[in-house]
């Protein structure tokens, strides 16, 4: 099995709480910015989601925090998609130190809506494998 994408992120001040840990709502932007980070890799724009009409939606998200993290702590923040049948995917994340701690787990379920029907696509694998210039970057 190949290692998951994964993109650096450096813990900055501004984002910290009273106690000078990683504000919880952070971790989100974080795991966002992977996933957004992956498809920009794989090849797909926004404008390329918008032109085929549909566009990601998360449906679910699960955060477990395991570490606490600082000001100036420098993270990797993994992306990995699991496909079932039907509707949903999965994205499986990890907030991980350089030294290797596992400081989040972040699990979530997306869609891709369509734009003008207002509903989840029946497989969104489909429009991933269409629009991606890298498929395997999905695990297509």
């Amino acid at each position: 099995m190949t290692e998951p994408f994964s993109v650096p992120v450096t813990v900055r001040g501004y984002e910290t709480d009273v106690q000078g840990h990683l504000n919880q709502a952070v971790y989100l932007n974080y795991a966002e910015h992977a996933r957004w980070s992956l498809l920009q890799a794989a090849g797909i724009s926004q404008s390329g989601l918008i032109g085929k009409g549909v566009g990601p939606v998360a449906l679910e998200t699960t955060i477990r925090y395991h570490r606490e993290l600082l000001a100036g702590d420098e993270v990797e923040v993994t992306c990995a998609f699991d496909w079932g049948e039907g509707k949903t995917f999965r994205m499986r994340q990890a907030i991980r130190k350089t030294d290797g701690t596992v400081a989040a787990e972040v699990m979530a379920v997306g869609g891709l809506l369509d734009l003008e029907q207002r509903r989840l696509v029946a497989d969104p694998r489909e429009y991933f494998k269409e629009l991606a210039a890298d498929p395997a970057m999905f695990g297509l």
